[in-house]
């Protein structure tokens, strides 16, 4: 853990992610609610060092990469951008692989890494699958759509929700599905609740006022793991 306090930090005065690590860097830990302090606690640094890492240019050692990424919930290519542009999945695949089931608990607690997933509606055109900004909020899966969106229509059916992560250094990754039937939610103090919890707004832009949640009756999810 020494090379992580190698570098002295300065004093904070600069505009938050100032360079691509930092934005990346201020940007997952905003949306994940971690304050400096609880990063630099969770990854062996103090909260200084992490205001110099978002506000300055700076080159940590590898160690403090990793340690990042993986309180952060992401790869090394993520938070330092090297995997923008890149298409995922196409690195070879390992000799060594297995398929492992995660636990609900696991599956859970990576549904609570995640800012961004992909919910499955039947429409009347057919099957549909959409990106959405979502939230979790106790056992529920909430997000914020138009009212007249295919989302919203889809009040009242069982839809999909599934979240994923690929990892194109190791060849593996991981993924989770939830299945249930999706609400509108219209209590006011369930709505208030959960426009506090949310840490953004949807990517997708206007007005997206209208809350929907989905309780999964099927929780389930898997990892490419490997042997060594």
């Amino acid at each position: 853990m020494n090379s992580i306090h190698r570098t002295k930090p300065q004093p904070s005065g600069g505009t938050a992610g100032r360079t691509d690590l930092g934005r990346r860097l201020a940007a997952r830990r905003e949306a994940l609610g971690l304050t400096r302090e609880d990063l630099g606690r969770r990854c062996g640094a103090d909260g200084h060092y992490i205001a110099y890492l978002e506000e300055h240019a700076a080159a940590p050692a590898i160690g403090t990469l990793v340690r990042l990424a993986d309180v952060l919930g992401v790869t090394v290519d993520d938070l330092t951008g090297a995997s923008t542009g890149r298409v995922r999945g196409r690195s070879s695949a390992r000799l060594d692989t297995a398929l492992t089931p995660l636990d609900a608990d696991e599956c859970r607690t990576l549904l609570g890494t995640h800012g961004v997933g992909r919910i499955a509606v039947f429409t009347p055109e057919g099957p549909a699958i959409l990106p959405v900004n979502y939230v979790t909020a106790g056992s529920d899966i909430a997000f914020r759509t138009a009212a007249e969106a295919l989302a919203a229509r889809a009040a009242g059916t069982e839809v999909a929700f599934e979240i994923d992560n690929i990892d194109d250094v190791t060849a593996g990754g991981w993924s989770v599905l939830a299945v249930g039937e999706l609400e509108a939610v219209t209590n006011t103090d369930e709505v208030q609740h959960l426009t506090a919890t949310a840490r953004s707004q949807p990517w997708a832009g206007g007005p997206r006022t209208h809350w929907m949640k989905l309780t999964p009756l099927r929780l389930t999810g898997r990892r490419v793991s490997h042997a060594s």
